[in-house]
Order: C-alpha cells, then sequence, then structure tokens
C-alpha cells in the first residue's frame, strides 16, 4: 500500500503540467511529445494544448517512474516501453534512442464511468439484438477475436465483454501491460516482465500461457495477440479452453483471421499453412469488429461467425451484423449496427445447452427457436 501511495504522490508530481487534462472526462489521451509539445484527444480530435514541461529531465524522470511502477527497466538499450498508471491508464513510451523529438509519452486514460455492454445500447454503438446475440455466445463458451484498428476500443469492449463470463468461472487474464478490469470472483491477471539488468529473465505472453494451460482455467483472455503467441492461442481454443478471447488489429473479420495465422507463422514452428488454416477456422467461433467514426465515436462495426473452410480453403465468414449508413451530416457518418438476416450456425447449440429462454430478441438469428 505503501509503495503505491508513493508511487502516485511522485506521479502526480511530475505530471503537474498536464493533470487538468487527467481530471477532464471529456480528454482520452494525453500525448507528450518532448517537454514543450503536448496534445490531447477530445471528442475524437487532437488538439495542441499550452501544457508545457520544464525540461527533458522532467519527463524523464516520469518515464523512470512508469518503468520502475511496472517493474521495468530503463537502461542504455532501452528504446521503448509499456506501463499505465496507478488509475488504470495504458502508457505507451518512447526514448530518445529512437524518437527524434526526443522522450515522448503517450497516455490512454481509464474510464472512470466503466464501459458495458448496457452502456453500448444506450450510447448508439451496440444494437439491443447484438447485445443479446454476444451474451448468448459468451455463456455458449464461443471463442471470440475482437479486431479493430489503433484507438478502435477493443481493449475496453473485450472487458465489456468479459464481464458476462459467469461467476462460477476461473478465468486467466495474460497482458504485457495490465488493463483488464475483470469483477468475477476467480481471477487470475498475469503480466509480462522484462529482463534484468543482465538482459535474463524475461517473461513472453507466450510464457504465461503456457503457464496459464498448466492452471487448470475455465477461460482464458489475452490482452491484444501480437505475435507467435497466436499459435498458443488457437491450440488452447481447439483443444478445450473454450470461450476464450483476444483482440488483435485488422480491418474486418476476414483479415482478422488472416493477421492470426500470420502471427501464428512467426511463432517459429514448422507448421504449413495447409494444417493451420483448418485449425484459425475451427478455434475462432465469433469476430466483432470496431471502428472509431469520423466524429471519434466508437462503434461495433461487424460481428460475424468463423463456419469453416470453403472448397479453396478460404474462411468462410457468416456477417451476423453489420454497420448500415444511415445517412451523412457534416460529412460524418451516421448508421446503426443491423441484423443482415442470415442465421446462427450455433442454434443446434443453443438447444443443447439449454439457452433457448435467452432468447428475446434474436428468434430471427436463431433459426427456429
Amino acid at each position: 500500500m505503501d509503495r503505491e501511495r508513493i508511487f502516485r504522490a511522485t506521479l502526480d508530481k511530475y505530471l503537474a503540467p498536464v493533470e487538468q487534462f487527467r481530471q477532464d472526462p471529456t480528454v482520452t489521451e494525453i500525448m507528450i511529445n518532448g517537454p514543450s509539445e503536448v496534445y490531447v484527444e477530445r471528442h475524437g480530435r487532437v488538439e495542441l494544448t499550452d501544457a508545457k514541461f520544464e525540461g527533458a529531465e522532467s519527463i524523464l524522470s516520469i518515464a523512470r517512474n512508469l518503468a520502475q511502477y511496472t517493474n521495468k527497466r530503463i537502461t542504455e538499450t532501452t528504446a521503448r516501453f509499456d506501463s499505465r498508471l496507478p488509475d488504470g491508464s495504458r502508457v505507451h513510451v518512447l526514448l530518445p534512442r529512437v524518437s527524434r523529438k526526443g522522450l515522448c509519452i503517450s497516455i490512454r486514460k481509464f474510464s472512470r464511468s466503466g464501459f458495458t455492454l448496457e452502456g453500448m445500447v444506450t450510447s448508439g454503438s451496440l444494437a439491443p439484438e447484438a447485445k443479446e446475440y454476444l451474451e448468448i455466445m459468451v455463456k455458449l463458451e464461443r471463442n471470440f477475436i475482437i479486431s479493430g484498428g489503433t484507438g478502435s476500443g477493443k481493449t475496453s469492449f473485450l472487458n465489456a465483454i468479459s464481464l458476462k463470463i459467469p461467476p462460477d468461472q476461473r478465468i486467466i487474464v495474460i497482458e504485457d501491460t495490465s488493463e483488464l478490469q475483470l469483477k468475477q470472483p476467480h481471477v487470475l491477471s498475469f503480466e509480462t516482465a522484462g529482463p534484468d539488468r543482465y538482459g535474463q529473465g524475461a517473461i513472453t505472453i507466450g510464457d504465461l500461457f503456457h503457464s496459464a494451460l498448466r492452471m487448470r482455467p475455465d477461460r482464458i483472455i489475452i490482452g491484444e495477440c501480437r505475435g507467435g503467441e497466436a499459435l498458443d492461442l488457437i491450440q488452447a481454443m481447439t483443444s478445450g479452453h473454450g470461450g476464450s478471447m483476444s483482440t488483435l488489429h485488422a480491418n474486418n473479420a476476414t483479415d482478422a483471421l488472416s493477421r492470426l495465422e500470420t502471427m501464428a507463422l512467426s511463432s517459429g514452428t514448422q507448421l504449413p499453412l495447409s494444417a493451420l488454416r483448418p485449425q484459425v477456422a475451427s478455434a475462432i467461433d465469433v469476430v466483432v469488429q470496431l471502428t472509431r467514426l469520423a466524429n471519434g465515436k466508437r462503434v461495433v462495426s461487424e460481428v460475424s461467425e468463423v463456419n469453416g473452410l470453403d472448397v479453396h480453403d478460404r474462411y468462410q465468414v457468416n456477417s451476423i451484423f453489420e454497420y448500415v449508413e444511415t445517412t451523412a451530416k457534416s460529412e460524418v457518418r451516421v448508421g446503426r449496427l443491423e441484423a443482415t438476416g442470415k442465421t446462427s450456425v450455433f442454434t443446434k447449440e443453443l438447444r443443447n445447452k439449454g439457452l433457448i429462454p435467452m432468447v428475446s430478441l434474436t428468434k430471427r438469428i436463431f433459426e427456429g427457436v
């Protein structure tokens, strides 16, 4: 507790020039580009502020404290690292070794209001019918990939949908830097670790994933797939660990599956694509695509099911919901998420698991229920 209090006080002191933006609920990101240039994102727009730091040494002090807070080290070879603030805000730091403007810090603020599927429905980012469908898929222990671009809200959505996991399940969360805030009583959160001063002892997402498999998880959640750990995730999903979830960067459901296989191939395992692709198609059940609109609003733009491979070994993606533009006002897209009219391939499982009572708004999706 004392350690946490000391870190909070120290970081508050060094971050004083941007404290007003940390407290401003309309600001979602703070971008420090050296000591004399600070931008913020407000309502989806990036704007330059008058905030300034005393000098390069002052923001280097911030970086040192951020590194220490998440058990990382800044050495002469350190170029960048991820960290977080005590309130859960995500931080990325680039050091002068790779940044021509000097030390840069980006702070993605943690939402104090709480991000839920219900809140998304209220704000118009998610249709009520889609919310019910997603809740049913979680109950069915379907495997999810949350896809989208930078700043589209993937981590927030992953947190929101994971809140629908039943409270009696053992959940293991694996992240580079802890961000997810699950409320269930039985949650283990694992975080990667960098090497020591001798370059030894680094713990990767892949290492933590292997440990997780030996700790009797009901579900495994990986904050974001970035590399070879994708193969571990795929193989776990196809070997009895249903209901697992992760996020990745992609533009649509098909791209997400292709990116997942590309990351799996980077694991170093000599696995031919002809053997890997059927595993990806079998592992992933639902892809949720998030999009950030021109006005800064983050919406669910597509919800799709993966239905194996076609005769040409291409992914068969069954789009259940799609974002439909209705009007254009001041060059800003306006629309809503709508059902496509296609039926779910999981209707039989819905019956087998006795979840038909959950179906209210989604009767046309689950044919014959």
